[in-house]
């Protein structure tokens, strides 16, 4: 292997099976753009996923570059959507956190919207798909 392949950027593969690993994905995919079309609870498969376009906060915030990734959640016996039509799946929606308390992980987004997910255990993936691509948009977030 040259040198120039060890440089590569490495895709992020991430599990979560307690509330500290979760509050490390959380970062990760905190302003992640989430097509609306590109969520799905597969009941069947007690799962829930998002396609997302992270930020890659881990190559610090001036990083630039943003990935296709896969967010799911295993073990899901409910989803509820608030204050998001599920029937605009054009939509895009701005991921802020994500967090887990007695039983359920809830997924917050800009605008207030949220998706609760019931869950029988805590069980999370994060999985980068793609090669990072630049991004002239960096998130900012104010001063306290």
């Amino acid at each position: 292997m040259s040198g120039a392949d060890d440089a590569a950027p490495r895709p992020l593969k991430l599990f979560a099976g307690d509330v500290e690993d979760l509050s490390v994905i959380s970062a990760m995919v905190q302003d992640a753009i989430v097509p609306l079309g590109d969520i799905a609870y597969l009941a069947d498969e007690q799962c829930f996923v998002l396609a997302i376009n992270r930020y890659r906060w881990e190559e610090g915030a001036d990083a630039g570059e943003r990935v296709t990734s896969g967010l799911r959640f295993s073990a899901v016996t409910k989803a509820q959507f608030r204050d998001i039509d599920v029937r605009d799946r054009g939509r895009f929606l701005d991921l802020l956190t994500v967090v887990c308390d007695e039983g359920a992980v809830a997924l917050h987004f800009a605008g207030g919207g949220a998706i609760r997910l019931e869950v029988e255990k805590l069980a999370c993936v994060l999985e980068d798909f793609d090669e990072p691509h630049p991004t002239h948009w960096r998130p900012e977030h104010g001063e306290g």
